[in-house]
C-alpha cells in the first residue's frame, strides 16, 4: 500500500508540473480564441492533478507514517504553506481561463500577461516543494 501511494503521491505532482507548464506554453503574447478554449481544460487536469496529490499526501500522513512524525516538522507546515499559496495564485488564472474559453475571443493581453505572471510564480513555488520533501526526509526542521 504504501509504495502504490507514494508511486501515485510523486506522479500527480509531476503531472501537476506538466500541466502548469502546459498553461505557461499555451498563455503566451498572441493568445488566439482557439487557445484561450483550450486553457480551461488543461487547467481541469492541473486542478485534478492537484487533488491526487492532496488526497495521496493525506493518505499518507494518516495512513503510513502518522499525524506525529510530519507535524512536529516546521518544514512539513512550510512544504503545506507552498500547496495553499499555489492553490490561492491559481484562482486568478482559473477564472480568467474559463472568461475567455466562454467568450470565444482572443483575451486581452494585459490579462494574458498578468495570468502568464501568476503561472510562473506558481511554477517557482512549486520548484521548492520537492526541496521540502527532501528536507522532511533528512530530518531537517526536527533537530
Amino acid at each position: 500500500m504504501e509504495p502504490l501511494l507514494a508511486y501515485l503521491h510523486y506522479l500527480s505532482i509531476l503531472l501537476l508540473a506538466g500541466f502548469l507548464t502546459g498553461e505557461l506554453l499555451l498563455c503566451r503574447p498572441g493568445l488566439d480564441a482557439a487557445g484561450a478554449r483550450r486553457l480551461p481544460k488543461v487547467d481541469v487536469g492541473f486542478f485534478v492533478c492537484a487533488l491526487i496529490a492532496l488526497a495521496t499526501g493525506l493518505a499518507r500522513l494518516f495512513l503510513v507514517k502518522g499525524w506525529g512524525f510530519y507535524t512536529p516538522n516546521p518544514v512539513f507546515w512550510t512544504k503545506m504553506a507552498l500547496y495553499v499559496a499555489i492553490a490561492l495564485i491559481s484562482i486568478r488564472p482559473t477564472l480568467l481561463f474559463i472568461r475567455w474559453g466562454r467568450a470565444g475571443v482572443a483575451p486581452p493581453a494585459a490579462e494574458v500577461a498578468t495570468a502568464r505572471r501568476l503561472i510562473h510564480v506558481e511554477l517557482g513555488l512549486l520548484a521548492l516543494m520537492p526541496l521540502m520533501a527532501v528536507l522532511m526526509a533528512r530530518g531537517v526542521g526536527l533537530r
